[in-house]
C-alpha cells in the first residue's frame, strides 16, 4: 500500500476495527494475548487497565502500543510488567511495529506453569503471542479526509451523487430546499481529482467548498488487509 502525505500527515493507513484476543501455551505457561485500536494514550492505558480486570490473578500483563503511524507516530511504549529486561515488552512491540497497523494496543498476559522458559524461550513466546493475536485481528482503513459541501439544482443531483460514490466518498448530509445543498467526505488525496472532475462534470458551474480536513475510519471488505 502507498501511503501519501498531506501537510506532513500520513492521510491512509490500517488500524484495528475492533478487540481480538487469542490463547496459546508454551511449556504449560498460558498466553492470552487482547488486541484492540487505540487512539490515544488513554485509550491504550483503558485497555491494558481492563485486561488487568479480567485476568486478576495472572502472574504478568505485558502491554505495547502505537498510537499513530509511521513517521506520523505521536507515542510508542512497551512494558516487561516483571519478565527479565527485554524479554517481552520490546519483542512484543517490535511485532507492533513491523505489522503495517497504527493506532494499536496489545496485551500479553501469561499465566506461569511452573516451567522456566529462559529469556530465548520468553522473547520467543512474547513474539509468538503478539504475532497471532494480530494475525486474527479485523481491520479497517484510517483515512485523511475532506469535508465539503456542495450546492447544486436537482437536476445535477444523482450525476454529482455518483461522482462522490466513484471518489470513495460518501454523503453525510442532504438538504432539500429550493436547490440542494450536500456535505460529503472525500479523502484528502483524491479531493483535487473530484473537485476537477465535478467541475468537467457541470461544465464549471460547480464547486466543492472544502470546510476541514479529519480522520475517517473505514472497515475493509470482508476484513481483508
Amino acid at each position: 500500500m502507498v501511503f501519501y502525505s498531506r501537510n506532513n500527515l500520513i492521510s491512509s493507513f490500517l488500524v484495528p476495527a475492533g478487540v481480538y484476543r487469542c490463547e496459546l501455551v508454551f511449556l504449560n505457561s498460558r498466553f492470552i494475548a487482547s488486541a484492540a485500536p487505540a487512539f490515544s494514550i488513554e485509550e491504550a492505558r483503558i485497555f491494558i487497565a481492563q485486561a488487568h480486570s479480567l485476568y486478576p490473578d495472572a502472574t504478568h500483563h505485558v502491554p505495547a502500543y502505537l498510537i499513530g503511524f509511521g513517521s506520523s507516530s505521536v507515542f510508542s511504549h512497551c512494558s516487561d510488567d516483571g519478565e527479565p529486561s527485554g524479554t517481552a515488552g520490546r519483542p512484543v512491540l517490535a511485532v507492533l511495529s513491523g505489522s503495517g497497523l497504527g493506532d494499536v494496543v496489545v496485551v500479553v498476559t501469561r499465566y506461569f506453569g511452573g516451567t522456566k522458559l529462559g529469556t530465548g524461550g520468553l522473547v520467543r513466546a512474547y513474539s509468538e503471542s503478539a504475532r497471532q493475536v494480530l494475525s486474527g485481528l479485523p481491520r479497517a482503513r484510517k483515512i485523511l479526509s475532506v469535508t465539503c459541501t456542495i450546492t447544486l439544482p436537482y437536476h445535477w443531483f444523482e450525476k454529482v451523487r455518483s461522482l462522490i460514490i466513484s471518489f470513495q466518498g460518501r454523503i453525510t448530509e442532504q438538504d432539500f430546499g429550493s436547490q440542494i445543498t450536500l456535505s460529503a467526505q472525500v479523502p484528502a488525496d483524491l479531493f483535487d481529482d473530484f473537485q476537477h472532475h465535478l467541475s468537467n462534470l457541470t461544465h464549471g458551474s460547480l464547486h466543492a467548498l472544502q470546510i476541514y480536513v479529519g480522520e475517517l475510519i473505514v472497515p475493509l471488505e470482508e476484513n481483508s488487509a
